[in-house]
């Protein structure tokens, strides 16, 4: 069997470690808002290249209080893409605000800088970029646009931890970067955790007020009303381990896409993915697109390859969203692409004869005339 997604190997590789870095939150039981959580927010501010990290509960609580700090209210409009996970509508509609979709691009799967503009209204306050599957979106358009109309730049970094663009790490661009370390990400805790980075002081300091009930330092004062969204010291202790391993995991999984292209790319009905001339993409997942997905997905299955599908139903279509009355063809590329993706799996411990069964049984299946 090939896993989608191997974190017992990951374990394995770093057990020690570990065990000791959980072994010394017990010993110390110091679980909330602890050493391990300021260490870990203070590391992580420096590997993206930012002044302020700031440790939340997870990685759609990072864009609900990056939007709340940066003061989105009701009826205020934000836009993003709907080839998403739902967090990142689910983060604006929480705070009041209206998720306004746009199409994404057909090489990237990330935001269509040329379609953001003509979304903009007097009611536009903000705009969700998502690096997604690890590919960074094309920010230099985005941060004009912003620049010109008076918008925020969230980035939704959920999917791109040590992602570059042009040189810069992702969360580093925009006014805040929000992560998710869920346990399957590039970088993932052992259970729900997430992040928000920026270099804006005053947000920084919402942020903090925010995910603590309202309060900084004395217990039972309250500045602001806040929300109960805070990065557990063992999270943190975890994290902290893996941190020192992300850059190397990261070349691994680059190392993999390769190999992967490097044998998919004689398959004419596959599409691999495409790494833009701005982007250090970190392939958070390597995702090929193929028209008859589903055949395929079932065929790899029959012969014990796991994979995924990133997403089937975009945003746009789904009844949580039928209140904002899109429909069918408004995002051509988005519902094209979301029928053809197929995830296969990449993970640091993937090796080349895995990696070379899984393309025989593609091969295989795409040279048959019934495929």
């Amino acid at each position: 069997m090939i896993s989608f997604v191997d974190l017992k190997a990951q374990y394995d590789s770093i057990k020690d470690e570990i065990d000791d870095a959980i072994q010394n939150v017990l010993n110390n039981t110091s679980f909330i808002m602890g050493a391990e959580l300021k260490k870990f927010e203070e590391e992580y501010a420096c590997f993206c290249d930012v002044k302020y990290a700031i440790g939340v509960a997870n990685g759609s609580d990072a864009l609900f209080l990056a939007l709340k700090a940066i003061g989105i209210q009701t009826g205020d409009e934000v836009i993003t893409v709907s080839h998403t996970f739902i967090s990142t509508a689910e983060a604006i509609s929480q705070t009041g605000g209206k998720p306004v979709f746009v199409d994404i691009n057909p090489q990237t799967y990330t935001i269509d800088v040329l379609k953001i503009e003509k979304a903009i209204t007097k009611k536009t306050k903000a705009i969700i970029p998502v690096h997604l599957y690890g590919q960074p979106a094309d920010m230099d358009p985005v941060m004009a646009l912003a620049k010109q109309y008076n918008l925020k730049v969230i980035e939704d970094a959920a999917q791109a931890h040590g992602a570059e663009y042009k040189g810069k790490m992702v969360g580093s661009i925009g006014d805040v970067g929000c992560f998710s370390f869920y346990p399957g990400k590039n970088l993932g805790a052992y259970g729900d955790a997430g992040a928000v980075v920026t270099n804006n002081e005053e947000i920084s300091k919402k942020i903090i007020l925010l995910r603590n009930h309202g309060r900084i330092t004395k217990k039972y004062e309250h500045d602001i009303e806040g929300y109960s969204s805070r990065l557990d010291n063992l999270q943190a202790a975890i994290l902290r381990i893996k941190l020192k391993y992300l850059n190397q995991w990261i070349e691994s999984r680059r190392e993999n896409a390769k190999k992967y292209n490097e044998l998919l790319n004689s398959i004419v009905r596959v599409v691999t993915p495409y790494e833009a001339n701005f982007a250090k993409h970190v392939y958070h997942l390597y995702v090929i697109r193929i028209e008859n997905r589903d055949k395929l997905r079932k065929e790899l299955k029959s012969k014990d390859v796991a994979t995924g599908v990133h997403y089937p139903i975009p945003l746009h279509l789904q009844s949580a969203y039928k209140y904002l009355r899109y429909k069918e063809g408004d995002f051509p590329v988005t519902e094209k692409t979301c029928r053809e993706i197929l995830s296969l799996p990449i993970y640091a411990e993937l090796n080349n004869k895995q990696i070379e069964k899984i393309v025989e049984i593609i091969n295989y299946n795409c040279s048959k005339v019934i495929f």
